[in-house]
């Protein structure tokens, strides 16, 4: 379980810093995606701010497994967010959202497994 537990990690830390740093360095898709769902653009740099520390959470996790398992819930509210954000403007491009919401819903499950 210790492997399954370190790479679903490592891989839901990448997936989720990657969209961080997309969300936080202005990147148009992020922008793209808040006019679509009707979000005010002014919110892209939290979404980035909370998927970073999603990220650093699931990281720290390694060193304190409470952290990592609570980052990884937060991270599953986050992503059930955005299927909100999705289904409310009639959006059903989901195939994004799907690949993420599967990655954070296995971490979680690897880090309750792993640690309880």
């Amino acid at each position: 379980m210790s492997t399954a537990y370190t790479v679903v990690t490592l891989v839901t830390a990448f997936f989720t810093g990657s969209a961080a740093v997309f969300y936080l360095i202005g990147h148009e898709y992020p922008k793209s995606q808040a006019d679509m769902k009707r979000i005010p653009r002014r919110y892209v740099p939290v979404l980035g701010s909370l998927l970073a520390a999603g990220t650093a959470g699931l990281l720290i996790g390694f060193a304190v497994p409470l952290l990592g398992t609570l980052a990884a819930a937060g991270l599953v509210l986050y992503f059930t967010g955005a299927l909100v954000a999705h289904l409310r403007v009639g959006s059903r491009n989901l195939v994004g959202w799907a690949i993420f919401f599967v990655t954070v819903v296995a971490d979680l499950v690897v880090n309750l497994l792993h640690h309880y």
